[in-house]
């Protein structure tokens, strides 16, 4: 495992500042209208470029920090798909004509891009489930397949980006699959679908490729879709943590103001273990998800905390609609949107489970995948 080093898992007094920004401004912009300040006026999309594309430099620490508080909020900005995902994937990728073409754009939030990933229906989010066509056609080639789960935002991306196999005739020959690239579409998609969710805050799409012109932009698609997925798995891991702490808070100030039997229920001792637990189980969350994006996204501590900050959020998403009694059973009530977020967002990038075997794996105790 890597180890964290040195650096303090307390938020340094920039990113506290940058988190009371963020914060105010959620509250001033609710739902997409958040975008467009947040992108010009705080610079949140720029924080994980590099300064000669026209970022920030920043790192995971402080995308966490976005993250977080775009947590709390349940907001529907495309911050992940866009400014994590298509980010790192194009970094990853190596290609600086790419990346000086695109990046600028992603950080002013001029550009909004998407990573498509994702195929199975139950998710195939690992690289050998992947099995979209990558054909050659003179010095681009034709996308074929179908992605799922692709982190949308209230229009079609101007910024596409799709894994492939780029040898599927060698696959049919020798039953195995060909090499996974990363390619940026140069056409418009086939189909570009958002579909409807459970999780009204986080709209995800369904994309089809039929012959659809892309250039290759890294022939190591394995190793670019490694990096972008721990990444990725850092930055929601801070988003549960945050919705998480929103989700108790709430909790702890209905326990204080509902009255039974003369008293508020928070004073009674079975709630405030209960109220106990789930602080924390909150903390827990937090203190791994800080530790992951303190150690740059490291795969040990990215999978360790994707796993805790997807159960504890599910716990304190459940245990929110108990302790709210019948107003929490409510369907309009706010607990029902942490309760979907929770668990739609517990399978984005991968399971609990699946990521604690993982963790198992590169630790030795299970032999390793493939």
């Amino acid at each position: 495992m890597r180890a964290v080093g040195v650096r303090p898992l307390e938020p340094t007094r920039e990113q506290e500042e940058l988190r009371d920004a963020v914060r105010a401004l959620l509250a001033r912009h609710p739902g997409h209208a958040a975008w467009a300040p947040l992108t010009a006026q705080i610079g949140a999309a720029a924080l994980a470029v590099p300064e000669e594309y026209g970022g920030l430099g920043c790192g995971p620490a402080e995308v966490g920090v976005v993250m977080a508080e775009l947590g709390r909020a349940l907001s529907p900005v495309p911050y992940l798909g866009s400014a994590v995902l298509t980010v790192a994937a194009l970094l990853a990728s190596g290609d600086r004509e790419a990346c000086a073409k695109h990046l600028p754009h992603l950080a002013e939030g001029t550009a909004v891009g998407a990573l498509a990933w994702a195929e199975a229906p139950q998710g195939g989010w690992e690289a050998d489930g992947l099995s979209a066509r990558a054909e050659p056609a003179g010095a681009d080639w034709l996308l074929t397949g179908t992605k799922r789960y692709v982190l949308a935002g209230p229009a079609e991306p101007s910024l596409l980006l799709a894994f492939a196999r780029t040898d599927s005739a060698g696959a049919g020959a020798t039953g195995r699959p060909g090499p996974l690239g990363l390619f940026e579409l140069l056409a418009p998609p086939a189909a570009f679908t958002v579909r409807s969710t459970m999780d009204r805050t986080r709209p995800l799409a369904e994309l089809t490729l039929d012959r659809t012109p892309a250039r290759l932009l890294s022939a190591d698609g394995a190793g670019v879709l490694a990096r972008v997925r721990d990444l990725a798995c850092t930055a929601l891991a801070a988003e549960q943590a945050g919705a998480a702490a929103r989700a108790l808070e709430a909790t702890v100030r209905y326990a204080k103001e509902r009255v039974q039997f003369g008293r508020p229920i928070g004073s009674f001792q079975a709630v405030k273990h209960r109220l106990a637990d789930l602080h924390t189980a909150v903390e827990g969350a937090r203190s791994l998800a800080l530790a992951a994006a303190a150690a740059d996204a490291a795969p040990d501590l990215a999978a360790a905390a994707k796993s805790a900050c997807s159960e504890a959020f599910a716990y304190v998403a459940g245990e929110m609609i108990q302790l709210h009694g019948g107003i929490g059973i409510t369907w309009e009530h706010e607990a029902h949107e942490y309760f979907k977020r929770a668990h739609g967002s517990a399978l984005l990038f991968g399971s609990p489970a699946a990521h604690r075997e993982r963790l198992a794996a590169r630790l030795g105790f299970l032999p390793a995948a493939g």
